[in-house]
Formats: structure tokens, sequence, C-alpha cells
């Protein structure tokens, strides 16, 4: 039951067309190397210079351009896609920051709208407010998929233990983390958080993220990564855009769980 994942890294701009273009043609290459599951990043098709601006090319899912696109893509290639975010909205002044799941037959079999938002002011100057554009999701998801239960995530979720191991406590072996991270944050804790997320939770990440300067003027971090339940790096990128893949074992998530049972010993326990 071993198959070949890959993350797509790209280096969205403001054009959507555009974007789509670049995502098709590198989750091609990504299957013409043999991987049957492929995750592209956070905002996959618009890197908009603020929430306003994205707010304004985005569509509810029912319209929004790339969808068909992807799913067309996924039928022909015969892949399980994780379009890691697209900007649907859901209101005349909020979108969900979502993952949409496609089958081999082109189904959406998974949605999963980001949790947590990113509302920071960084040392660096950097002031990131989702939450004026961007409605919270309330849910947490697990796929299933031929090889097991697929945990869904994005970005600033990471920084949200709680989250992964219900998730991996629900039954995924791996989880999938697209992003968009920050320089500043990124050199900083970006291997540091998903390494750990993998480890304490006996998992496999997949965390495929933009990377570089992208055309209105953002930075993002890049360093795309395959991490395996044990903690170690099984692939990784640098900050252009490219794709990477490695091969999964999900009986390695299974065999690093019962090194370590951790995800049964929680306790329930009273205070501070």
């Amino acid at each position: 039951m071993s198959f070949r994942a890959a993350c797509v890294q790209l280096r969205s701009g403001d054009d959507v067309a555009e974007n789509i273009r670049q995502t098709v043609a590198l989750v091609r290459a990504a299957a013409a190397r043999g991987a049957t599951f492929i995750a592209t990043p956070e905002n996959t098709t618009l890197m908009a210079p603020d929430g306003g601006a994205k707010l304004a090319q985005s569509f509810d899912e029912a319209h929004d351009p790339a969808i068909p696109v992807f799913a067309a893509l996924a039928r022909e290639l015969k892949v399980w896609l994780l379009i890691g975010s697209l900007a649907i909205k859901v209101s005349a002044d909020k979108t969900a920051n979502r993952s949409l799941l496609f089958s081999p037959d082109g189904d959406i079999t998974a949605r999963y709208s980001k949790i947590h938002l990113f509302d920071v002011e960084l040392a660096s100057g950097e002031t990131y407010r989702e939450s004026n554009t961007v409605e919270g999701g309330s849910e947490a998801v697990v796929a299933q998929t031929p090889w097991g239960g697929v945990g869904l995530s994005i970005c600033y979720d990471i920084r949200f233990p709680q989250l992964y191991r219900r998730l991996a406590q629900k039954g995924a072996f791996l989880i999938t983390v697209p992003a968009a991270f920050t320089v500043p944050t990124g050199s900083a804790h970006w291997h540091v958080l998903l390494r750990a997320r993998a480890i304490e939770n006996g998992c496999f990440i997949l965390a495929p993220a933009q990377g570089g300067e992208h055309a209105n003027g953002r930075k993002t971090f890049g360093h795309s990564l395959i991490i395996a339940p044990w903690g170690e790096i099984l692939a990784e990128a640098d900050s252009e855009p490219g794709v990477i893949v490695a091969d999964i074992d999900p009986a390695l998530s299974a065999a690093a769980r019962a090194k370590i049972p951790n995800l049964r010993h929680d306790r329930a326990f009273t205070g501070p």
C-alpha cells in the first residue's frame, strides 16, 4: 500500500489564470514522477496584495474558475489532488481559506476551511489581519483515501498542536499542511514545528509551500517538506517553484505509534 506523494511549490501572484496555468504544469510534472497524491500550497490561485484585493477576485465554490480545471486534471491524471487552499467567497465581505481534495474521479471528496486565522504583528514590521476578510472554519477533517485517513490543515494551524492530536486520534496517518509562511517565521520555526507535529503524532507530514518574492512584493519562505513519522525529512525544496516527491509507507506510521504509544496515553487532568 505504499505510494508516492508530491508537494508542488509555487510562487503565486495576483493573476489567477497564470497561477492556474503554472499549477497545472507542476502537477503534471509531479504525476510524471510517479506521484499519485499531489498537494499544492495555501493560496494556490491567488496571492493578492491585501485581503480586499483577494476578496474582489474571489468566487463562491460553484463559480470558482479553478475548480473545474483541477477536477478535470485529477481525473485525467488519475491522482488524488489536494489544492492547498482557494479563497472561496462565503459572504459579501468574507472568504473561507479552503482546502479541496479531489479524487481520481475528479470529485471533491473533502473540504477543510482554515480554523486558525493569522492575525499578527511581526518584529520585522509586517502586519497581517487574516480575520478582516476571512471567516474561520470550525470543523476538523480527516479524508478517507485508499491508503487510510489524511488529516487536513492549513499554515497557521501548525501552531495549534491540539488540532493535529485530534486528527491523529481520528485515524490520520498523514496530515497535509499547505502554507504561505513569512520568511522571518519560516526561518525560525517552519522545520521544527512540522517535525514536532510528525513526531508527537506518529504521522507523515506533507507541507507544500509558497516560496520566494511574489509579484506584489510579498516574500514567502518556501522549503516545502515531506516528513516521516519518526521525524526524518524525506524531501525538501528550496525557495524556487518546483516539485518534491517521496515514497510513503503507511505502515511506518503504525510502527512509530507502536514504539511510542502516546496517542493512547492522554489523561484528563484538572488545573491550573
